[in-house]
């Protein structure tokens, strides 16, 4: 045993030398010490074992040796519920974990805002967050240069409030159509069940507005340390209200009180290595340690009567907005202080849907928007059943509805109230929002592909030249499996975006076609030394 041990720690020592790099993760492996926390507060068995009816289970049922197989009931049971015991996949965001805890109100807003969630300083509203990437599946990564997101569901007085958020501030596309398409594009291929840079770049290339959000995973940001290591942003432009019925329009921001930490690519490739599930591990383990992860919340802010006097599209969800023509204004707090304590209940279960909204928060307008509010509860429906809203993790704190029956879970069923509206017999009532705006923003957006937001992330938001080329060789060594056209397309673009970009991801691909050269002759080479070595021995 002696000898396992010291060659282990010997191994870790070799990676930490050869990569310049050796992973430790910070907080505490609680993770690992679950079970056994599980049995200190539980010294004695917690119950006596039954059958799902609730029957207590005899010890001669728990074999099915040299029994009548066939006849045994609870192996029929057993297994006919392993096969039944997965919910299908999501198609995007499969890999994730959650955590629950509060908002809490820090600023008077309620100037631009009716919405009982962000009014009264000091008043806490329960939430639960799940945190996930964009395309690992199940028992994929976590270490990958990829989208990083949290669901967040707020648990409010007037109802379930969602954001759908990403790490980055912006979105990869405007025109919904796009959604399936581009999902395929980043699937792996469908012949060498491969990730597949051709297809992923090559549909960049003909979808110039991709551009924006691959120079940002393609850059330092784009592997943070940890989910609560990052800034998230829900990318919609809401429309909100106050008492008055005066309307703003707001971008969300909730900036990670940790600061920014990213990973190099040095850091990923060892972490990568050794723990795939580095960012629910260190989630688990820092709320654990009572590191609670907290994010301020804000918001940016432009006027009705502003936003028609721009420049640029407000709405369109691949460019930030231009400094400038916002103000910030500061709302809350969000803290994660609770771990699930049961992964499958309260995560995999977990619907979310940017379209759930309170009154003082009419929603975005963009096409996006419109489309994710149609397909985000068919999706649910489809993995969750028609009354996924009625799962534990998913209800409202108050909730009357003409919506009954269906596949379980169906709560009381609004037990013996009339099941239609409009009714003469108390069932409930509509109430009327008077703040509400009563006409709706008539919005045209262009299909031109506009360069200038991708050429201010280059120039601007990367503040040094280092950072830059970091961007171009990741990009280069991401292009460099890619089909030639596909690379002459993608780098006609980038030369448009900025010709030093262009320039740099051209050089990276030339050094590294060189080096891959320099390998072959030398695995050439040494091909030949062997096989004299070999005719001279013999």
């Amino acid at each position: 045993m002696t000898r396992v041990v010291v060659f282990v720690v010997c191994l870790c020592v070799i990676v930490g030398h050869v990569t310049g790099h050796r992973y430790h993760n910070e907080t505490y492996d609680a993770a690992s010490q679950q079970l056994p926390e599980f049995r200190k507060r539980h010294p004695v068995p917690i119950g006596v074992l039954t059958k799902v009816t609730g029957e207590p289970l005899d010890i001669r049922d728990t074999v099915t040796l040299n029994t009548e197989l066939f006849d045994n009931r609870n192996h029929f049971r057993l297994t006919s519920h392993l096969d039944r015991e997965r919910l299908p996949e999501r198609v995007v965001h499969s890999k994730g974990g959650g955590a629950f805890g509060y908002f809490e109100v820090t600023h008077d807003v309620s100037e631009y805002t009716k919405a009982d969630v962000f009014n009264g300083i000091g008043n806490r509203t329960p939430v639960m967050a799940r945190f996930s990437t964009n395309r690992e599946k199940l028992g994929g990564n976590d270490v990958t240069r990829d989208i990083r997101a949290i669901a967040l569901k707020m648990y409010t007085r007037e109802g379930i409030l969602d954001f759908i958020t990403f790490h980055i501030p912006l979105f990869f596309y405007k025109d919904p159509i796009n959604f399936s398409l581009n999902g395929r594009a980043f699937r792996r291929n469908p012949r060498t069940g491969l990730f597949d840079t051709t297809t992923s770049w090559d549909f960049t290339s003909l979808r110039p507005e991709r551009m924006h959000s691959n120079l940002w995973s393609m850059s330092d940001l784009g592997i943070p340390d940890g989910y609560r290591k990052t800034d998230y942003f829900p990318l919609h432009v809401y429309e909100i209200y106050n008492k008055h019925g005066e309307r703003f329009f707001v971008k969300f921001n909730f900036r990670a009180e940790l600061g920014l930490h990213n990973l190099t690519n040095a850091q990923a490739m060892v972490i990568r290595a050794e723990d795939p599930d580095y960012f629910n591990r260190d989630l688990y383990n820092a709320i654990a340690e009572k590191k609670y992860p907290c994010w301020k919340v804000e918001m940016d802010i432009i006027t009705k009567d502003k936003i028609t006097k721009l420049d640029f599209d407000p709405f369109d969800m691949t460019r930030l907005w231009k400094r400038g023509s916002y103000i910030t204004v500061p709302i809350g707090r969000l803290v994660m202080n609770r771990r699930v304590d049961n992964h499958f209940k309260e995560v995999e279960q977990a619907a979310f849907s940017p379209d759930n909204l309170v009154p003082g928060i009419t929603g975005p307008h963009d096409p996006v928007f419109r489309s994710r509010k149609l397909f985000y509860p068919d999706t649910q429906n489809y993995r969750l059943g028609v009354n996924h809203d009625n799962i534990p993790v998913n209800s409202p704190l108050y909730v009357k509805t003409y919506s009954r029956d269906g596949v379980p879970p169906v709560l009381d069923n609004m037990r013996d109230a009339p099941n239609y509206h409009p009714n003469s017999f108390n069932g409930p009532m509509p109430f009327v929002d008077e703040a509400r705006p009563k006409d709706l923003p008539v919005i045209f957006h262009s299909n031109a592909i506009d360069l200038q937001p991708m050429a201010e992330f280059y120039n601007e938001i990367l503040e040094s030249d280092a950072h830059r080329q970091r961007l171009a060789d990741n990009i280069a060594n991401s292009l460099r499996t890619a089909a030639p056209h596909v690379v002459k397309n993608t780098l006609f673009i980038m030369t448009y975006v900025d010709t030093d970009l262009g320039k740099r991801v051209r050089t990276s691909l030339k050094k590294l076609e060189k080096v891959s050269q320099q390998k072959r002759r030398r695995e050439i080479t040494q091909c030949f030394e062997e096989q004299d070595h070999h005719h001279r021995y013999h």
